[in-house]
């Protein structure tokens, strides 16, 4: 960790951000665009999550640039803490991950946007600035996932409608991880029965797995579950 860049005579209306990147690199080129940009000041970077922890409720920037794969804690833990322990504070995850499981684990984890590495520094200002405004910004091939993400939210909520009561019952056991004998012995029925069941809203939500199932199940029912044992296949 650099030590703390002067923050006294900074301008009311300059946006101070941190980053946190491991790329020594990366993070003196981003120190040094941001510096020479009017408007914009960074007062700190850190190498690591666990040094960012500690200097950011300090630092109180406007922004928070963050990478994902650190040393350590990764991007998104620390985004999740630093909402739970400083939730004005503003994260703008930038990384070379396009994976959807990383977008949105980083999304709920607090991020406000999020954006590549690619991304031109005119156009990393711009989002900078966007997220200090309240916006979330993203490069366009994230929001083309996210975009997707939810037109297939509105398909699996459609395909739980489908469902009749007992293999609502049956697809909640599952999304708890219970086994499926441990199902058909909480439901009264035999394993035969369940197996039955849990083709049947496979077919239903067009899924292939317990996995699949569960995140639709997830994605749409009023109580959030916690699987809390091992399941079988």
């Amino acid at each position: 960790m650099n030590p703390a860049r002067q923050k006294n005579n900074i301008p009311a209306t300059t946006i101070k951000v941190v980053i946190v990147e491991d790329a020594t690199w990366i993070r003196e080129n981003l120190v040094k665009e941001i510096n020479k940009s009017g408007g914009f000041c960074c007062i700190n970077d850190y190498r690591t999550a666990e040094e960012a922890l500690k200097g950011i409720p300090t630092d109180q920037p406007d922004v928070v640039l963050m990478d994902i794969n650190l040393p350590g804690m990764n991007g998104v833990e620390c985004i999740r803490q630093l909402r739970a322990n400083t939730p004005e504070v503003k994260c703008l995850m930038l990384t070379v991950y396009e994976e959807s499981e990383k977008i949105f684990n980083s999304l709920l984890a607090g991020a406000s946007g999020y954006l590549l590495k690619r991304t031109r520094t005119a156009e990393l200002l711009e989002a900078i600035r966007e997220v200090r405004d309240g916006g979330s910004p993203m490069s366009s091939s994230i929001a083309r996932k996210v975009v997707a993400y939810f037109h297939e939210m509105g398909a699996a909520k459609t395909n739980t409608a489908a469902l009749t009561p007992r293999e609502l019952q049956v697809l909640e056991l599952l999304a708890k991880g219970m086994a499926y004998k441990n199902i058909a012995d909480e439901l009264s029925l035999s394993i035969e029965t369940i197996r039955m069941n849990i083709r049947h809203i496979y077919s239903k939500l067009h899924v292939h797995s317990r996995g699949e199932a569960t995140v639709k199940y997830l994605q749409h029912s009023p109580i959030r579950h916690t699987p809390n044992q091992k399941a079988n296949p």
